[in-house]
């Protein structure tokens, strides 16, 4: 068993992803605790009240959990850029009167304030994505009593976030769905196979690993345990559970014979994420600007009304390779699935 988990009570070495936006509500986090695995509230694009709010609502189920942050780790982008891409889908938004950001929003996703708040009132476990928190930061919740974690996607991202005095590492390989946790958003992604992520990982840091990234059968956490990571984490293969908030309309168009591809794009965002391509994918990815967060907030309001209207064209339909494994199930029989044979 992983001794990075057995303080907590984890039975099994699986770990339900965090996945800001809706997916991981504080039912899956609790879920995947009584199932015998760990689970992650996901703090991006949330204000510190919500995120505290649901906090409260996971601890008073007495389980373990962690939160996960996204750092401050802006793209920036120039006005002309944004506007231009702005006036390329007008259409679309005028279809359904949405008003979009005439300016770039360049927000902190309330950084200081959950940093605030996940210090004052400690959890067990802290992860972030996106940037690595300044030394002080992480001094401050080891300190509260929180393991803290960061995401990279490289050795040389371990490296550094070993320098920041993080706990553990989350390796995450290319295949995840959603937003690669990469440093440097406006390189493109390096393929690798998670096994041989983690390998090399585990050659440039002595921290624990966790796995993370196109994890979705039991011959996946296989492979990352004997790579070498105490844990597997889960993300896609969860969206479907019936615990997952993730909406109808995604849920639906993970197993629609009509999304058959994954594409990693930046079309919605302004950062690399892997999503079910369609036609907004085609659309707006060959032209889309790097630019996070501006360009999160100018397609948001097109997204939550396509949302809203079940339109699968719009949609950022976030997905790891292996979506087609999802199932409406509950989440203790996904993370039964994935630990046969452990």
């Amino acid at each position: 068993m992983s001794t990075l988990l057995s303080g907590l009570g984890a039975d099994l070495p699986l770990i339900a992803a965090p996945m800001a936006g809706g997916p991981s509500t504080p039912a899956l986090v609790t879920a995947a605790a009584r199932a015998g695995g760990l689970g992650f509230l996901a703090g991006g694009y949330k204000t510190a009240q919500a995120l505290a709010g649901q906090i409260h609502t996971t601890r008073a189920e007495g389980v373990a959990f962690g939160v996960n942050l996204f750092v401050p780790n802006p793209v920036r982008i120039s006005r002309e850029a944004y506007r231009r891409y702005a006036r390329e889908m007008r259409t679309e938004a005028d279809r359904y009167q949405v008003r979009l950001p005439e300016e770039p929003i360049e927000d902190d996703d309330h950084w200081t304030d959950k940093i605030d708040l996940l210090t004052s009132s400690p959890i067990p476990w802290v992860s972030f994505t996106f940037g690595i928190p300044d030394r002080a930061v992480v001094s401050a919740l080891r300190r509260a009593g929180s393991t803290v974690l960061q995401s990279v996607t490289s050795a040389d991202e371990a490296r550094r976030a070993a320098d920041a005095g993080v706990d553990a590492l989350i390796v995450q390989a290319p295949a995840a769905g959603g937003h690669s946790a990469t440093l440097t958003p406006a390189r493109p992604l390096a393929p690798v196979r998670l096994p041989d992520l983690i390998a090399a990982v585990r050659r440039a840091v002595a921290l624990p690993l966790i796995a993370a990234g196109g994890i979705t059968t039991a011959a996946d956490v296989a492979d990352a345990l004997g790579a070498g990571a105490e844990a597997a984490m889960a993300g896609t293969v969860l969206l479907r559970t019936h615990e997952s908030g993730a909406s109808a309309p995604h849920k639906a168009a993970l197993v629609d014979p009509a999304f058959d591809t994954t594409v990693v794009t930046r079309a919605f965002t302004g950062r690399p994420a892997r999503a079910l391509r369609n036609q907004f994918t085609d659309r707006y990815d060959p032209i889309a600007p790097a630019g996070y967060p501006a360009l999160h907030h100018l397609t948001g309001p097109l997204r939550r009304a396509a949302t809203a209207a079940a339109d699968t064209r719009l949609i950022h339909l976030w997905a790891g390779a292996g979506h087609r494994q999802s199932r409406a199930e509950p989440v203790t029989d996904t993370l039964e699935r994935l630990a046969r044979g452990l």
